[in-house]
């Protein structure tokens, strides 16, 4: 089965699964006991089938904005286990996996937890020092804990966590950490340039019991090799059967297989580094400063391809399947090559940013983007399928958007370093050691510094400024010269004092203690040493990381503050402190310190951004990205709005509470252990009651329309127009509206309302319909006395275009009458008697009767008789 150091190997027939140390898979029952128990989330049809039946192709992918784990399907390449992590949100996470147990090791807190993956509990929890510089590892039945700082590797039961026997020791500031394909850890040690390899106890039976005293049960280290000078800077790339180291200092890859030892020389500017496994018998050393993978083979040979893209943000690239995958992290893009080095897909990009881890697991390649819902898996064949990590949203809201990538930087001008800062030297016994602060790297990243003198050059890592020079002489007077070296070739040399070996040395100090403090500060005390009949004058203080060991101060008391800013904030690191008398003779360095993480006040909240609530009164939305935490975990946000103080701990607030169209700053500080932050500020109104002008009006015979204008003070306005007597009319995009069924030839007053969250704002415009005319027609064609009853008045008869005060033909009602062809103005309609007009107007007939104006006043007439114009249709008069 394969780990995070035992990815399957290109072109290997098949797949054999490795011993288990407990029972087969568990039951589809057992798990959706468990599942409902712990309260974890399985999603999707089948998903329990699919968590047991799939089991060997699933990887545990990291989700640091939901602060959960998503067990993604390497077959479906579909999500069907989700589980949160309590406290972790936005947390960097180590993830180790084999097909039955993970292992996560939180690097803010230093928490490190083990889950079952049979059972979907955790069996145990332990902690570690945060920060950079502890590794978990984990290789079937066996977990380590690496402590690169203080050089100490110990193995834990996985089942409990508790230690298995005795830890491996070695020299301060190790590197390496991870298995082979024969289940070997392999740890480097710069300071000896050496490689060795440890292998597991056997467990005991019981979880969590220990072994007899004396039984001898404890991991043993069983090959060690010599594979570059003391204090040259070396990173670890495990192997299917053995390891790579890379030389950084003089720029050499050296395997360690079957007991031999190849060096390949390499042809690269730059600093280059290395996956943490390799799959296959080829190795790919990334050079980010020139954007460059060199491809090594089994015998020496070397193949070099250009990465495409800008700046220096690669990832070390990953075999994988006879391609090479390189992450770069600014672009959000992963880049494969073929065995030849020819780009042939570029995977994600689009803009996004963020880590990208890469690990080749269960005959795939997981490519997960921890601060995002993405992730992808990457078959054999190179098949590329996208997983959703938050597919069927269960465990909270929605993480903050991504901000936008920033401009890509300006390319800096490259040349050769400075001469190094503060060359020191200190006699001791026929030895003498050299310190120096850091030189300018000039844009290319420091490969090596080079120590000359006393006849000998010795060059060493870029991380490894404090060297021993052996072989001297007592009594004889050395000096010597630092310098650095980059891309661009060899920097000045800067000389240090004259110092003369001397059998007087001091003791060393008999030990040391280191405290960081909030304030960024370190403080590094220790008793005063023995100076064997010579005053001691000055202590010489440093310290050592993973990989690195650098001078920090010198002090004559028993006490150095290492300044803030100094070591890097959420790195381990440990001091040791050598004694300087009168005659500056120098003692050897003093045990280790304990290791400390440097912290200090988060810096300020990153793209902080306030606005408008748009549907609530009084209301800002506050949202910005995570703070740096400098050290210590960010444990929560305080949000000032407009005086109205409040405590977060995501990176998002809502506040409401303020005036309606009120302007307010927003302040925001990031607090951690060390106190708050400073501020960063914004500005954001509230919703403010919306404001109208109208812009116009028209008219028909029956309907009004107005257009406007929206402020709609930063909310969601709806919009309405009206007249008196009848219903509001909604205004589509607030823009304009009609009112109709109204009476031509009338006076209105129409009221636009906008209203949001805020209140409401209206306006007013008035407005008269355009009058309406119909033509009373009698005869039309006809002749004789019916043509005359239609235009002249009869005594003691009714006329042809009679008017009535109502909607009946009654004699008594009639009010009077219109000759042929008069043009009357109508109002409205109203039902009344049936009225055939069998001998007007080609027989028209209908119940409505219009109201006109005619010489006697305002009455109605059958519409029988009249024709409106327009097209004489009814239904654009009003019911009266």
């Amino acid at each position: 089965m394969a780990t995070i150091g035992d990815a399957v190997s290109t072109g290997r027939e098949g797949h054999t699964r490795r011993s288990r140390w407990r029972g087969g898979l568990v039951t589809v029952g057992v798990v959706g006991a468990l599942l409902a128990a712990m309260g974890l989330t399985v999603l999707g049809l089948g998903a329990a089938d699919n968590a047991v039946a799939n089991y060997d192709a699933s990887s545990w992918l990291w989700s640091a904005a939901r602060s959960e784990m998503a067990r993604v399907n390497g077959i479906t390449a579909r999500v069907d286990t989700r589980m949160e992590v309590p406290d972790a949100r936005r947390h960097p996470m180590q993830v180790i996996q084999t097909d039955r147990l993970l292992i996560l090791r939180d690097l803010n807190t230093g928490q490190v937890s083990s889950l079952d993956l049979a059972t979907l509990q955790i069996t145990a929890s332990t902690r570690t020092t945060p920060g950079l510089g502890v590794n978990v590892a984990l290789h079937e039945d066996a977990a380590f804990v690496v402590d690169a700082v203080q050089g100490i590797v110990r193995q834990l039961d996985p089942r409990s966590l508790a230690p298995v026997g005795e830890p491996v020791r070695y020299p301060p500031g190790i590197t390496g950490g991870a298995f082979d394909g024969e289940g070997r850890l392999w740890i480097a040690v710069p300071a000896e340039g050496t490689v060795s390899a440890v292998t597991a106890a056997e467990l005991p039976s019981e979880p969590g019991s220990a072994a007899p005293a004396g039984a001898g049960v404890s991991p043993k280290k069983v090959e060690t090799y010599e594979v570059a000078e003391p204090s040259h800077e070396l990173i670890v790339s495990t192997l299917d059967d053995g390891v790579a180291v890379l030389d950084r200092t003089s720029g050499a890859l050296v395997r360690v297989q079957r007991g031999e030892v190849s060096r390949t020389p390499l042809a690269i500017a730059g600093p280059g580094a290395l996956p943490a496994r390799t799959s296959g018998p080829k190795v790919p050393v990334t050079v980010s400063s020139d954007r460059t993978v060199h491809v090594v083979g089994a015998g020496g040979e070397e193949r070099a391809f250009t990465v495409p893209g800008r700046g220096d943000g690669l990832s070390p690239a990953v075999a994988w399947a006879d391609r090479y995958y390189c992450a770069d992290e600014a672009a959000g893009a992963v880049y494969s090559f073929d065995a030849n080095g020819q780009l042939v897909d570029t995977i994600g990009g689009k803009g996004s940013t963020g880590p990208l881890e890469l690990e080749v697991r269960e005959n795939r390649l997981f490519i997960n983007a921890p601060g995002s819902s993405t992730a992808r898996v990457v078959d054999d064949k190179h098949q590329v399928r996208e997983v959703n990590k938050y597919a069927n949203d269960v465990l909270g809201g929605d993480p903050p958007p991504v901000p936008p990538p920033p401009p890509p930087p300006k390319k800096p001008q490259v040349d050769k370093p400075s001469a190094p800062r503060s060359v020191t030297a200190s006699a001791g016994n026929a030895q003498a050691r050299v310190s120096w602060r850091p030189a300018a790297a000039n844009g290319a990243e420091i490969i090596r510094y080079v120590v000359e003198g006393a006849g000998q050059r010795r060059e060493v890592g870029a991380n490894q400024r404090s060297v021993e020079i052996t072989g001297l002489t007592n009594g004889e007077t050395y000096r010597f010269s630092v310098h650095a070296v980059n891309a661009k070739g060899d920097g000045p040399a800067r000389a240090s004092n004259p110092v003369t070996p001397t059998a007087a040395v001091p003791d060393p100090p008999a030990s040391v203690t280191a405290e960081a403090r909030p304030d960024g500060t370190v403080l590094v005390k220790w008793p005063a040493a023995n100076g064997q009949g010579n005053t001691i004058a000055k202590y010489a203080v440093t310290a050592a990381s993973a990989g690195a060991n650098a001078p920090v101060g010198e002090s004559t008391k028993t006490e150095l503050v290492v300044p803030a800013g100094e070591l890097e904030y959420g790195t381990q690191y440990a001091f040791t402190v050598v004694a300087v008398n009168d005659r500056g003779a120098g003692s050897t360095a003093s045990p280790v310190s304990n290791s400390v993480v440097p912290f200090a006040a988060p810096g300020q909240p990153v793209d902080l951004r306030a606005s408008t609530v748009a549907d609530q009164p009084g209301t800002v939305a506050v949202q910005w990205s995570p703070a740096p935490a400098n050290g210590r975990p960010v444990t929560r946000y305080l949000v000032d709005v407009g005086g109205r103080a409040s405590e977060v701990t995501d990176t998002r607030a809502t506040v409401n509470g303020l005036g309606d169209g009120q302007n307010v700053t927003v302040k925001v500080k990031a607090v951690n252990e060390a106190g708050p932050g400073p501020e960063a500020t914004a500005t954001a109104r509230t919703v403010a009651q919306p404001r109208i002008t109208v812009t116009g009006s028209s008219a028909t015979a029956t309907a009004v329309t107005v257009t406007f204008t929206v402020d709609a003070g930063g909310g969601k306005a709806n919009c309405t127009v009206s007249v008196p007597g009848e219903a509001p009319v909604q205004a589509r995009n607030c823009a304009s509206a009609t009112v109709s069924g109204l009476t031509p030839g009338t006076a209105y007053t129409a009221t636009v309302t906008a209203s949001n969250a805020a209140g409401e704002g209206t306006a007013r415009r008035a407005q008269t319909t355009d009058p309406l005319y119909g033509i009373a027609t009698c005869n039309n064609g006809s002749s004789g006395a019916e043509a005359s009853y239609c235009t002249r008045e009869v005594p003691g008869e009714r006329n042809g275009n009679e008017i009535f005060k109502g909607t009946q033909q009654d004699n008594d009602q009639q009010a009077g009458w219109a000759p042929n062809g008069a043009r009357l103005k109508a109002y409205c309609k109203k039902q009344g008697d049936e009225v055939y007009a069998y001998i007007y107007n080609n027989n028209k007939r209908s119940t409505w009767w219009v109201r006109v104006d005619h010489s006697q006043g305002r009455d109605y007439i059958p519409w029988a008789w009249l024709n409106l114009e327009g097209g004489d249709n009814i239904n654009v008069l009003p019911t009266c």
